[in-house]
């Protein structure tokens, strides 16, 4: 049955829509081919974002109406293979990406480690519900999966910072800092729940013996837990123009610095070193005279588009 297209999201009209991120680790031999189909059908449904395909699942966030979201979502868990899909929603009062492009990669999240199945080598899932009380206790080690500028923004509390620029960075850190038989149980997070669950497999080929990743990552336990009860501390980053989210999934305050795009705090933005529309404390002092220039050429170039009732796609 072919479906009936929903109505365009056009990301430059601040129309809400509902933003899904959702993911699957299975095999996926026939990836390729899978493509152009999906592609497809995300067009016919108005939908924007980005889904990734490879050998070892599918990985998506896409916004649209929410009616076209829904059908998607049940598309592909009529696939047997997706049918344990795992999604979140949240509403947004705009579409927080420019284009629809469904991508074939080498790994859905890039890790770099060849060989891992974490479709049946990852550790135990923990429901949101369940993770302030396994986090709590003393004899499990807590550890934030992501990158700096995503920790930055906020994390678990007691939660370990790797300090990494890339999840590809995750595996030299955790031989570095981790110890099978020193740390009998670890429990790790991320965003969604794509480079935990990634991760513990990882791990587990190590020889650790319990390992824990949290169901949904922060956005489902943000979903989940209530405030009064949350162990989360600020904002999460997120990987579309919304830039972060608070613990209502609403969208936050952050904004990314144009130059080295780190996420920017209100701390950061009063900073005597932040220059609006160029850079901040954390990049001031490495900018060409050049780069400078044409940052502030891209501001200018924004501001006319506004003056004209564009949306310059340069802009948050």
């Amino acid at each position: 049955m072919t479906d009936i297209p929903a109505t365009r999201v056009d990301p430059h009209e601040p129309r809400p829509c509902v933003v899904a991120a959702f993911y699957q680790f299975v095999d996926l031999p026939d990836y390729r081919a899978l493509q152009a189909p999906l592609q497809q059908r995300c067009d016919g449904l108005g939908l924007l974002g980005t889904v990734l395909l490879a050998r070892e699942g599918i990985n998506g966030t896409v916004a649209g109406p929410e009616r076209g979201v829904q059908r998607l979502l049940e598309r592909l868990r009529r696939d047997p293979r997706l049918a344990d899909l795992e999604s979140k929603t949240a509403r947004a009062e705009r579409a927080p990406f420019h284009r629809m492009k469904v991508r074939i990669k080498k790994e859905i999240v890039s890790l770099g480690v060849d060989g891992l199945d974490p479709a049946h080598e990852a550790g135990t899932y923990v429901d949101p519900r369940d993770w302030n009380a396994l986090i709590a206790r003393p004899d499990v080690r807590l550890v934030d999966t992501r990158n700096e500028y995503e920790v930055y923004l906020g994390r678990f509390e007691g939660a370990e910072d790797p300090g990494t620029r890339s999840f590809r960075d995750f595996p030299q850190w955790a031989a570095a800092h981790l110890d099978p038989e020193r740390d009998r149980h670890v429990a790790m997070y991320c965003t969604g729940g794509i480079r935990c669950e990634k991760a513990t497999a990882l791990l587990r080929r190590q020889g650790f013996q319990n390992v824990y990743h949290l169901r949904g990552g922060i956005l489902g336990y943000l979903e989940a837990v209530p405030p009064e009860h949350s162990l989360w501390q600020g904002e999460c980053f997120v990987f579309d123009n919304r830039v972060s989210v608070d613990h209502a999934l609403r969208e936050g305050d952050t904004e990314v610095c144009p130059a080295c795009r780190m996420p920017l705090t209100e701390a950061d933005r009063q900073a005597a070193e932040f220059e609006l529309h160029v850079s901040c404390p954390r990049c001031f002092d490495r900018l060409t005279p050049e780069r400078r220039e044409r940052l502030l050429e891209r501001a200018r170039q924004m501001e006319l588009a506004a003056g004209r009732g564009e949306r310059h796609l340069g802009r948050r």
